[in-house]
C-alpha cells in the first residue's frame, strides 16, 4: 500500500492508483470530462489539475499515478485558476445552446462552468462552427458543442468493440466522427449519451421531449432481455419518455442494450385497453363481466386435462404462479414457458441459470460460447466478455453459427458433433479448456432450442464436467437466456407435470382451451382450430390475433412485479405509470376470474402472492441472489451421444424485433430497416 496526504488527510491506496481516485477515496471532488471510470486514461481534458508539492505546476490528476509520501492540495488558488483557465479555453468555441440542449439540468460542462466559469469571454474571434455527424437512428449529434473529451471514441473502441468512431485533423480543425457516414453498428450506442460530458450526443428519440426536472423517477429492471439490466424509467404524467441504467457491478456495470433503452414507445402503440370477446368471428369490445362469463361458458364440462396455458417471455413471476395456481384448482397439469422449444431441465437450478454471475466472466481464463451469439442476445453480457478478453490470456472458442462477435473468437464448428470432440479431446480447443483453471461454458438458447435439445444440453454439461468447470468454488456451467421471465417460470415449476402437456403437443387440438399469458413467441397457427384461446397481454400482437377471449394485462412499467435473470438473481420491478384504459395487473385479472368460477385463490395482494411464490420456491425469498458453485456434479436428462447432425442456428434473427414492445416500436422499427444491410453483408 502506498500512503499519502490529501488536502490534510493520510490515507493508504493501492499502488498504480492514479491521483484522481486517490482524492475521491480521501472525500474530496475532482472535476472531470475525459476521466471515466470504465475507460482508459485519455488525460487530455486537464480540469482535474491538482497541487503536488514540489511540483512547479498542477498536474493532471486522472493520469498521474500516487507515489509514496505525496502530498497533494485540491483547492488551493492554482488549482482554482488552473481549472478556471481550462474551462476558458473549453467555453471558447462552445455555443450558447443551454436553454435549448437537451443535456440541460445534467450537463457535467454546465455545472462545472457554475463552479469555475466567468461571468464575460476575452476571446472576440469568431466561434467555429462543426457539421452533425450521422451515428443511427438514436443517437443525435450537434458537434458543435464537442469539447474533444474522446469518451465517444474509447467507449466505441474498447466497451462496444466497433472501432468506428475516431478523431480526423489537427488543432482547431479536429473533429469527431465515424471516418465514412454510417449508422454506428453497435447494440450499445445508447451509452454514448450517457457518457458525453456536454450537448453534443444526445437522444434522437428524446429530442425536445421533455427537461429533466420535469420528470418523475421510478427504479426498475429492464425485461426486454434476461440479463435483468437495473433501470430507471423517467414518465411525465401517464407517458414514459426516458429509460436509462442504473449502475450495478455485478451485472450490467453501468451500461445498458439498446433495445430496452429505447423501444419505450412501444407501449403506447398498439395496446390493448380493454376486453375483447369473439362473437360470430369477429372480435368486438366487451365488458370485464362478459369476458370472464364467455371462458367461463367454455370452462364448464371441460376435462382438465384438456386445458393448457403458455406463459409469455415478459412475464411476471406474480401472474406465472397465479395462472398456475388457477390451472392446478381447474385440474391441469399442461404448462409451458419454452415457446421456443427449449429442452431445458427444470429439475435442478444449475442446469438453467448462468451459474458463474456475470461478474464470473471476469474470473474466467477460458470460454466456449455454443449455439449462441452473446452480442444479439445479450449485449451488455458481451460487453463483460469483450472486457475479459482485453484483460488478456482469455482463448474464446464458439460452436455455433458464424457471427460477428466484438472480438477475436475461434469458430470450432457449427454441428453438435463438435461437442464430442471437445469431450474426447481429439479437437485442439480441448487442451485449451482443460489446461484452463476456471473455464467457462456458455450453452445460448438456439442450441437446445431444437428436436435434440434435451442431448445437446446433457453433452454440454458433460463437456464441463470433463474439463474442471464444475468445482466446488466455481460453477462454469453457465446457460444463457433470452426471455426475461424464463428463469423465474423454471423456478415456479410452470412447466408440464408428470400427466401434462408441454408447448408442442398442446398444438393442432391437444387441448380444447388454451390461456396465453403474454405468449406471442411462436406460430399461433400451430394451434387447432376449434381450441377455445384465451389471451392475456398487453399488446395486440399474434397471440391476441388469434384468441377468443382478449383481457388487456400490464406492461411491466405498469406494475409491481418479480422477475429472476438469467444468473438466477431475484430481481424487483416497480410501477412506473399506471396502465391505460381498463387494463389490469396480470395477478389481479386471475385472481378476479378464480372468483367467478367458484376456485378462488388465496391471495387479495402483492404481499400474500410473493409469500406465496416463496413457499413454490423459497429462492424468491432472496432478492439478489446471483450465484454458487457446483455441488451435484450429475447431470441433466438426455443421453449426449444422441446429438444430431443438424447444424446450431442463431436464436435471434432480428435483435430489435424480438417481442411484442419492441415490434410495436417506431424507433426499434427504423433500427431494423438502418441495420439491415449490415446484418446480410455480416451473414455473408
Amino acid at each position: 500500500m502506498v500512503k499519502l496526504v490529501v488536502d490534510s488527510i493520510e490515507i493508504e491506496v493501492a499502488p498504480g492508483t492514479s491521483v484522481l481516485q486517490a482524492c475521491e477515496l480521501a472525500g474530496k471532488e475532482i472535476p472531470r470530462f475525459c476521466y471515466h471510470d470504465k475507460l482508459s486514461v485519455a488525460g487530455n481534458c486537464r480540469m482535474c489539475l491538482v497541487e503536488l508539492e514540489k511540483s512547479p505546476k498542477p498536474i493532471a490528476s486522472c493520469a498521474f499515478p500516487v507515489g509514496e509520501g505525496m502530498i497533494v492540495r485540491t483547492d488551493t488558488p492554482m488549482v482554482r485558476q488552473a481549472r478556471r483557465g481550462v474551462m476558458e479555453f473549453l467555453l471558447i468555441n462552445h455555443p450558447l445552446d443551454c436553454p435549448i440542449c437537451d443535456q440541460g439540468g445534467e450537463c457535467d460542462l454546465q455545472d462545472q462552468s457554475f463552479a469555475y466559469g466567468m461571468d464575460h469571454s476575452r476571446y472576440s474571434e469568431n466561434k467555429r462552427a462543426v457539421t452533425d455527424k450521422y451515428l443511427g437512428p438514436l443517437v443525435k449529434t450537434i458537434m458543435t458543442r464537442c469539447i474533444q473529451c474522446t469518451r465517444c471514441i474509447r467507449f466505441a473502441t474498447e466497451i462496444a468493440g466497433v472501432s468506428e468512431l475516431g478523431a480526423t485533423g489537427r488543432g482547431e480543425s479536429m473533429e469527431i466522427g465515424t471516418y465514412v457516414e454510417r449508422a454506428l453498428t453497435s447494440e450499445l450506442s445508447g451509452n454514448l449519451i450517457d457518457i458525453c460530458p456536454v450537448g453534443a450526443l444526445t437522444s434522437a428519440p428524446y429530442a425536445f421531449v421533455a427537461r429533466s426536472w420535469e420528470l418523475a423517477k421510478t427504479d426498475s429492471i429492464d425485461v426486454l432481455e434476461a440479463l435483468g439490466t437495473p433501470i430507471r424509467i423517467d414518465t411525465r404524467g401517464p407517458e414514459v419518455l426516458r429509460i436509462l441504467p442504473r449502475a450495478d457491478d455485478d451485472l450490467n456495470e453501468e451500461w445498458m442494450a439498446d433495445k430496452g433503452r429505447f423501444s419505450f414507445d412501444g407501449l403506447k402503440r398498439r395496446r390493448l385497453d380493454r376486453p375483447w370477446v369473439r362473437r360470430d368471428g369477429k372480435l368486438v369490445a366487451a365488458t370485464w363481466q362478459d369476458a370472464f362469463g364467455a371462458i367461463a361458458a367454455r370452462l364448464r364440462g371441460v376435462d382438465g386435462a384438456r386445458i393448457g396455458a403458455v406463459a409469455g417471455d415478459l412475464c411476471d413471476a406474480e401472474s406465472m404462479v397465479a395462472l398456475k395456481d388457477l390451472l392446478a384448482a381447474l385440474g391441469s397439469q399442461n404448462l409451458d414457458c419454452r415457446q421456443d422449444g427449449a429442452r431445458l431441465d427444470a429439475s435442478r437450478r444449475d442446469f438453467y441459470v448462468f451459474n458463474a454471475g456475470v461478474a464470473g466472466i471476469e474470473e474466467a481464463d477460458a470460454l466456449l460460447i455454443i449455439g449462441s451469439n452473446p452480442r444479439h442476445e445479450s449485449p451488455v453480457l458481451n460487453a463483460r466478455i469483450r472486457k475479459r478478453y482485453l484483460a488478456g490470456r482469455f482463448p474464446i472458442g464458439v460452436v455455433g453459427p458464424g457471427a460477428a462477435l466484438t472480438y477475436p473468437a475461434s469458430f470450432l464448428g457449427d454441428a453438435p458433433s463438435v461437442l464430442t470432440s471437445l469431450h474426447d479431446g481429439s479437437h485442439d480447443f480441448a487442451t485449451m479448456l482443460q489446461e484452463a483453471a476456471k473455464p467457462m461454458i456458455l450453452l445460448g438458447q438456439g442450441a437446445v432450442a431444437r428436436a435434440d435439445g434435451a442431448a445437446v444440453l446433457a453433452a454440454a454439461w458433460r463437456l464441463a464436467d470433463a474439463v474442471g468447470a464444475l468445482k466446488p468454488d466455481w460453477h462454469g456451467f453457465n446457460m444463457l437466456h433470452t426471455a426475461a421471465a424464463r428463469v423465474g417460470a423454471l423456478d415456479l415449476g410452470f412447466v408440464p407435470g408428470s400427466d401434462g402437456l408441454d408447448l408442442d403437443r398442446m398444438m393442432g387440438g391437444g387441448v380444447d382451451v388454451l390461456w396465453l399469458l403474454g405468449a406471442d413467441e411462436f406460430d399461433t397457427g400451430r394451434i387447432g382450430a376449434d381450441t377455445f384461446v384465451v389471451y392475456q397481454g398487453h399488446h395486440g400482437d399474434r397471440g391476441a390475433a388469434r384468441a377468443d377471449v382478449i383481457l388487456p394485462g400490464a406492461a411491466y412499467t405498469e406494475k409491481d412485479g418479480t422477475y429472476v435473470n438469467t444468473e438466477g438473481r431475484v430481481q424487483r420491478a416497480w410501477r412506473a405509470t399506471f396502465a391505460p384504459g381498463e387494463a389490469r395487473e396480470d395477478w389481479r385479472i386471475v385472481r378476479a376470474f378464480s372468483d367467478v368460477i367458484g376456485q378462488t385463490l388465496p391471495y387479495d395482494d402483492i404481499g400474500a402472492v410473493r409469500a406465496r411464490l416463496e413457499h413454490v420456491n423459497p429462492v424468491f425469498a432472496r432478492v439478489g441472489l446471483k450465484r454458487f458453485g457446483a455441488g451435484d456434479r450429475g447431470g441433466p436428462q438426455g443421453d449426449p451421444a444422441a446429438l444430431s447432425a443438424d447444424p446450431f442456428v442463431a436464436a435471434i434473427g432480428d435483435y430489435y424485433q424480438t417481442n411484442p414492445i419492441s415490434r410495436a416500436s417506431l424507433t426499434m422499427a427504423e433500427c431494423s430497416r438502418t441495420y439491415a444491410a449490415p446484418r446480410a453483408l455480416a451473414a455473408e
